[in-house]
């Protein structure tokens, strides 16, 4: 899969190719259903799929601090397209110039002169360009125009709920794992780098390895029984934090930190995934350390006697 970075490295693919457009968070069932239905034009048709996503979000542009929590950082987006059949990911920088860009000149100039697209498979419900005057209705007409066909994404549905990014959202704030788990196809995770951190939770006597989250704000916060991957030992099991420390500094920045079962080894500098099983509890402010270390202590308990269950039951003990 090849990653373009900005529209304006863009060279024109002569054969042409197959479509989608859309933020594309989270990557759930959903968004995977509509990426095999466009492989399996280009397949047909023999011409590489390509999918465009927005940075930041449109959202994001738009409404700053208080747009929706992202699921997916542009990386793990990345790595996540790298698994699927997508032979180009193009990512369009959306800044005042692009939401400025009239929706016909976005056609002509990149659907039509640089991407030369054959199908385009998309929403019926997407805008796009300026004032949101490009929909669903211009692209088809602008389609029979250009020599392009536009097909619509349609709905997936799981248990009788339309599968989205904002009901996995939704299902993240409220504690609903399973749920999300459900939609995305597998259970919901974050990736990132091992820093150094205060040490904090190595005076309380549960270091964590900690992984700075570079978003605004998260779907999920509270204390929760994860596993981690990503290093030489294989899944490890443990618990996690999310939030803002209240008791340690109250700040409004927003950590992931993981305490690790029977691990002591160093770890700083490795890129890992955090992978989130069930929520513990919401996250407390405490009058004092003591205080919290003692119910950290009940968490740890609770989240190994949780993995212990879920270990009989998987093996039919």
């Amino acid at each position: 899969m090849r990653v373009i970075r900005g529209l304006c490295h863009l060279e024109p693919l002569d054969q042409g190719c197959v479509l989608t457009i859309g933020n594309f968070d989270g990557l759930h069932l959903g968004h995977r259903a509509v990426i095999e239905k466009l492989a399996a034009k280009g397949r047909a048709a023999g011409l590489p799929v390509a999918v465009m996503i927005f940075e930041p979000q449109p959202l994001e542009y738009f409404l700053g601090d208080n747009a929706p929590s992202r699921l997916m950082r542009l990386r793990e987006k990345v790595i996540g397209f790298s698994s699927l059949p997508v032979d180009y990911l193009l990512t369009a920088r959306f800044n005042r110039q692009f939401a400025n860009l009239d929706a016909e000149k976005f056609i002509e100039d990149f659907l039509v002169r640089k991407l030369n697209v054959k199908h385009l498979v998309i929403g019926d419900d997407f805008h796009f360009g300026k004032a949101r005057r490009g929909n669903f209705a211009m692209l088809q007409e602008k389609g029979r125009q250009w020599g392009f066909t536009v097909e619509d994404t349609g709905s997936f549905y799981i248990e009788g709920h339309r599968v989205s990014s904002t009901l996995i959202r939704d299902a993240l704030a409220a504690g609903n794992l399973e749920q999300a788990e459900q939609m995305l196809g597998h259970s919901y995770s974050v990736c990132g780098r091992i820093v150094h951190g205060e040490k904090r939770g190595r005076a309380l006597g549960f270091p964590t390895a900690n992984i700075h989250l570079h978003r605004k704000n998260t779907p999920l916060h509270g204390v929760f029984a994860v596993t981690m991957t990503g290093l030489p030992e294989g899944e490890i099991q443990g618990i996690a934090n999310v939030g803002t420390r209240p008791t340690v500094d109250g700040g409004s920045k927003v950590v992931l930190e993981t305490h690790l079962f029977n691990f002591e080894r160093e770890i700083y500098g490795r890129y890992v995934e955090v992978h989130f099983k069930r929520k513990i509890r919401d996250e407390m402010r405490f009058h004092s350390l003591e205080k919290l270390q003692a119910q950290i202590e009940k968490d740890v308990a609770l989240t190994q006697k949780i993995f212990a269950d879920s270990n009989a039951y998987d093996y039919g003990l």
